[in-house]
Formats: structure tokens, sequence, C-alpha cells
């Protein structure tokens, strides 16, 4: 496949190992130095775009995108809060996009069980849980959309549960967290490409349930691969869809 590559930093760079090394082109890589570059006429020279730009880039790139008619796998996060008016966009213009908060194939089977155990924690109502998440001080947005579809993932499950509020560790935070809210504390720290933790915790013990990322190589890679299973569809498609956890 020939690929254009949305975003050209760390993450577009790992984007750009994976897909040669599995005998993809890569087309067009645009950065923050040439957007000029981003024209439909340059992404129709692509078969398919990869984005890991920023949140207040990523919705100009798949509009871009959806001009050009070019499927776009999307990994950038911070930019749910327009998910609907994007899927609706995408499916009245009949084109492509499958997006994730996280493409590693690890984090979705962490996705898959953390909603086992939560249906499960119904039956022991002593255990009070919350999210924590640690990444990289140049992660732009808290909580990060991993740590997001985790705590979706629990209070679709959980019947104790109906909505998540965020603590940005080292800045104010003076909600006082009521029962039915679930708590996700973001920490930013030096070099942490990614961690995530469940932790059901009682007044005798606790639980806890932890995605470690080594290093970005995950994320590309599953952003490889979820643009060659988008090969010859059409449609708006979540990374979940890639997977069979039945």
């Amino acid at each position: 496949m020939k690929i254009a590559l949305l975003g050209y930093g760390k993450m577009g760079q790992i984007v750009e190992r994976f897909a040669v090394d599995r005998g993809h082109e890569i087309v067009l890589k645009i950065s923050v130095d040439n957007r000029a570059d981003l024209t439909t006429a340059n992404l129709r020279k692509a078969d398919v775009a990869i984005d890991f730009s920023a949140p207040d880039a990523a919705i100009d790139n798949i509009y871009a995108c959806f001009d050009a008619n070019l499927p776009v796998v999307v990994g950038t996060t911070g930019w749910y809060g327009q998910l609907q008016e994007v899927k609706n966009e995408c499916l009245v213009r009949n084109n492509t996009l499958l997006y994730g908060s996280n493409f590693s194939i690890g984090v979705n089977i962490f996705f898959h069980m953390n909603k086992v155990l939560a249906k499960l924690m119904n039956n022991f109502p002593a255990y009070e849980v919350q999210v924590e998440e640690i990444h990289h001080t140049q992660k732009l947005d808290a909580p990060s959309g991993t740590a997001m579809t985790v705590a979706e993932g629990i209070i679709e499950n959980l019947d104790r549960k109906i909505e998540w509020v965020n603590e940005l560790v080292g800045t104010p935070f003076d909600d006082v967290l009521k029962k039915e809210q679930l708590l996700i504390e973001s920490h930013r720290i030096e070099n942490i490409p990614g961690t995530h933790t469940v932790v059901y915790s009682s007044e005798v013990d606790e639980i806890e349930f932890k995605h470690t990322a080594h290093n970005r190589s995950g994320f590309a890679l599953g952003a490889v691969v979820a643009a060659e299973w988008l090969e010859n569809k059409q449609g708006f498609y979540n990374i979940t869809d890639i997977f069979d956890f039945k």
C-alpha cells in the first residue's frame, strides 16, 4: 500500500519503520513544518492515511482525507468530543475511518479483560475502584484516550459507577468524589510510554490489573495492521472491530 503519514513526530517515524518493513511505501509525510502540503492532490497519491498528529490538528486532517476520499486510520486522541459529528460526516459522505484510543494488541486484550473483571466485581460491593494512568510529559491530553476507554468499559459493566472524573496530579482538584463516580488519576512523568492500572480496593486487600507499554512500537505496529485491515472496506470503525474476543 501507499501510505500518507499525518504527523511525523516520534510516533510517525516508528509507524514509517514498521510500514516499510511490511512492504508498504510512504508517499507523503505531513508535520507542523509542511502543513501546506496537506492537499487533496497529494493525499490522492496514497491508498490510506495514518494520523498520529495532535488533538488540534486531527479534525482538519480527517476532513482533508474525507475531501480526498482517502481512508484514514486515526491514532490521535483528544478530539473525541467531536466523534459523533465526524462519524456522521464519514457515513454521509461514504468515507472510511478507523479510530482507536490505543492500537496495541496487548492493550486491546486489556480492554476486554477489564470489562470481564468489572462485570464480575458487581458481586463484590466492598471494593472501590479507580483508574490510574501514567504518560510522558509530552502527552497533551488528560486523561489519556486509553484511560477513558478503560473507564467507559468499567462504567458499562459495573452497576455502581455511572460517570468518570479526572484528576491530573500536580494541578488543582477540588471535586468531592461521589460514590457513583469513577476517578481517573493522571500522572505526567518523563519517558513513560504509557501505563494503565485498574485498582479495586477494600479494607482488607487490593487488586491491581495493569498494562505497561515498554515502548511505542506496539502502538505503531497496530496502526499499520489496522491500515491493512481497512483495505477494501468502507464505513466508520473502531480498533476493537479488528479483534474477536468472543
